[in-house]
């Protein structure tokens, strides 16, 4: 009875809990949040300072007492305390956007990664339900990707997806609702950021942050050559004399700070095909490979994985969001879509 007083007033959410960045879709709404997994907190007051974008701002650029963090570490969470307050701060801003005047306890699907514990399912959950959810259900973000993408995901063929995150690149076969054959690697957005980060303090003997890591992997970044010849300016401290310098790095530089990791990419990918059952082999040669999430987007990286595999590879229409539009379609028909939720589906909040 309760739920239903509750489902009066609150709209359902959709989530992708992402390392990198958290979107939200609200029923009738669209996607109605799109930042940073990112929260600043004083660590003398344990107070949270800001969220989101305008954490981000902050990192890298803090006095000690002060940490702008990730609460969760390759999709998984690293921080209960923080995480929850970061979904709360998430809720309350969908809350004064919709019906500020009128309670608030939506229904949330949320995506996690592939593969997670019950221990870091749970953790999610109660996150959610301390976060003022009344019913959490949690689905694999490739299951997700492939919903939001509309691969017929229910019928007996397979669909093949690689979700590239921030903290995890995730392959998986989808056949009958369910997913018979996946990998999660950790050959994602962050790790490329690191590759960088090391390859200018060894080539270049400077020292640079992740977010121009990041910045320089967006706009001169690629998995291959493209025959272009793009360069970027990096500012960062040089540090033989530790003062401030400027460089120019070219793209083959950064091809190169990010060839063991594409590498890795590329096998788990073989790998993945090399376990998958025949019959699903022949309609991924048909059908090819989808690409989703923020590191798809990588110049020349669907062509490569082309190349390396011999089947066809195309990145999905809005990469980014596909995960939150997977939860989109989940919520519009929850009971139907029930078995792509994982086993923790059914637990609810005590009334």
């Amino acid at each position: 009875m309760f739920d239903s007083f509750w489902g009066l007033f609150s709209k359902d959410i959709g989530m992708d809990l992402g390392t990198a960045n958290t979107l939200v879709y609200v029923k009738d709404k669209g996607i109605v949040i799109n930042e940073p997994s990112v929260v600043a907190l004083n660590q003398k007051t344990n107070q949270i300072l800001a969220v989101g974008k305008e954490a981000k701002k902050m990192v890298g650029k803090t006095p000690s007492h002060i940490v702008a963090m990730r609460p969760l570490q390759h999709g998984v969470v690293s921080d209960f305390e923080v995480t929850e307050k970061m979904l709360k701060y998430f809720f309350d801003k969908v809350h004064e956007e919709i019906s500020p005047f009128l309670p608030h306890r939506p229904r949330v699907v949320i995506g996690v990664p592939l593969g997670g514990t019950e221990v870091e399912k749970r953790a999610v959950i109660q996150a959610g339900k301390n976060a003022g959810a009344r019913e959490v259900y949690l689905v694999e973000e490739p299951m997700a990707a492939a919903i939001g993408v509309k691969m017929p995901v229910g019928e007996p063929s397979g669909n093949f997806i690689i979700d590239i995150g921030g903290g995890t690149a995730e392959i998986a076969v989808i056949s009958l609702g369910g997913i018979v054959i996946s990998q999660s690697i950790r050959s994602a957005g962050d790790k490329l950021n690191e590759d960088i980060i090391n390859f200018i303090r060894e080539e270049f003997k400077l020292f640079i942050g992740e977010r121009t890591a990041e910045d320089v992997k967006i706009s001169i970044g690629s998995a291959r050559e493209t025959g272009e010849n793009r360069e970027a300016f990096i500012k960062g401290r040089n540090l033989v004399s530790g003062l401030p310098q400027e460089i120019i790095v070219k793209e083959k530089h950064i091809r190169e700070a990010i060839k063991e990791s594409i590498d890795s990419l590329v096998l788990a990918v073989q790998e993945t095909i090399e376990r998958t059952p025949p019959e699903l082999v022949a309609d991924l040669i048909t059908k090819g490979i989808i690409m989703t999430g923020g590191g798809s987007l990588l110049t020349g990286l669907s062509e490569h994985v082309a190349e390396k595999t011999g089947v066809p590879v195309k990145v999905a229409d809005d990469p980014l969001t596909a995960v939150v539009r997977g939860t989109s379609i989940i919520l519009e028909d929850i009971d139907k879509l029930a078995s792509v939720l994982t086993t923790d589906q059914l637990e609810k909040s005590p009334q």
